[in-house]
C-alpha cells in the first residue's frame, strides 16, 4: 500500500485536514493504517475514489449522517434509491426557489414603482391583469381603529401564512380590501387583509381570484392619508361616470420602516374595479 499521510492525502483531495479528522471521527472515512506508535494516520490513495462519492453526496446537499447511514449498507441498490429520493426532494427545493424568486422580482418591481411614482395622489387609469390573493378575515374593521388594529390584523394574516406554508418573502405585498357588496352599500369597511400570491403554492382553494380589467388608481404614502385618498378616488369615479365594478383594494407596494422610528413608511396603492362609459 502506498501510504499518504494525512496531509497529503487532503491536499490532492483538495480537502482540508480538518475535514479528514472529522470523517474519520463519525466514521464515515477511516485512514486505511493508523501507526500505533505515533498515531500518525495513513489513507491509501485508493480511497479517494470513496471521499469523492462523498464530497458527491454532500454537494447534492445530503447530510453526512445520512451519508454514512447509506454508505454503511455496503448496498448499491440502496445508493441507487437514495439518489431517487433526494432527486425528487431537489425537484421540490428547485419548485420552492422559482417561487420565491418570482416573489422577490415582484418586490423588486414594487419598489421600482415607488421610484418612478412621483406625484403622490394623482388618479390614473390602469389595466391590471387578473390576479391571485390569500386572504384572511379578522373581523375587525381597520377603518373604525387606529394604525395598531392594522398592526394586530397583519400578525394575523402573518399567522395564518405560516401555517399555510407560506414562504415569508411572499410578506412583503399585503393589502386590505372593501368588499364590492359593502360598497354598493355604502359602507366603507374593511375586515380582511390578504397577500398576492403565485398559484401553486398552496391549495388552490386557499387562495382567492381578483379579476382583471381596469382599475382606477391612486398613490399615498401613510395609513392616515388613505380615507382622504380614497375619497378622491370615488369622486373620480363619480366624475368620470364610471360604474364600480369590484372591490376596493387598498395594496401596499411596498414599505421602508427604516425611514420613520417604530412607524410603517408604507407606499400605498389604492385601486376600484370599474366598467367605463
Amino acid at each position: 500500500m502506498n501510504r499518504l499521510r494525512i496531509g497529503e492525502m487532503a491536499t490532492m483531495n483538495c480537502v482540508t485536514v480538518q475535514t479528514l479528522r472529522h470523517y474519520d471521527q463519525i466514521g464515515l472515512l477511516e485512514p486505511a493504517y493508523v501507526d500505533e506508535e505515533t498515531g500518525y494516520r495513513y489513507y491509501d490513495i485508493r480511497q479517494s475514489a470513496k471521499l469523492d462519492l462523498i464530497q458527491y453526496f454532500k454537494s447534492m446537499g445530503m447530510s453526512l449522517d445520512k451519508i454514512k447511514e447509506k454508505f454503511d449498507k455496503k448496498d448499491a441498490m440502496v445508493i441507487r434509491d437514495t439518489l431517487r429520493e433526494h432527486q425528487s426532494w431537489l425537484e421540490e427545493q428547485i419548485q420552492d426557489y422559482q417561487l420565491k424568486h418570482r416573489a422577490a422580482e415582484r418586490c423588486v418591481h414594487n419598489l421600482d414603482r415607488y421610484l418612478r411614482v412621483s406625484q403622490k395622489g394623482a388618479i390614473n387609469l390602469q389595466h391590471i391583469p387578473e390576479r391571485k390573493i390569500f386572504c384572511h378575515d379578522s373581523g375587525i374593521d381597520l377603518y373604525s381603529n387606529t394604525l395598531d388594529t392594522y398592526e394586530i390584523m397583519i400578525r394575523q394574516l402573518k399567522q395564518q401564512a405560516i401555517l399555510q406554508h407560506v414562504p415569508m418573502v411572499y410578506f412583503c405585498n399585503v393589502g386590505t380590501v372593501v368588499r364590492y357588496e359593502d360598497l354598493m352599500a355604502d359602507r366603507f369597511v374593511s375586515t380582511e387583509t390578504f397577500l398576492f400570491m403565485d398559484e401553486g403554492l398552496i391549495p388552490g382553494e386557499l387562495l382567492e381570484t381578483v379579476a382583471g380589467g381596469h382599475y382606477l388608481c391612486a398613490y399615498c404614502c401613510a395609513f392616515e392619508e388613505e380615507w382622504d385618498c380614497a375619497q378622491r378616488l370615488f369622486q373620480a369615479v363619480k366624475e368620470q361616470r364610471y360604474a364600480i365594478d369590484g372591490h376596493y383594494l387598498c395594496e401596499v407596494v411596498t414599505e421602508l420602516p427604516l425611514f420613520r422610528q417604530e412607524e410603517r413608511n408604507m407606499f400605498i396603492k389604492l385601486q376600484i374595479k370599474v366598467k367605463t362609459p
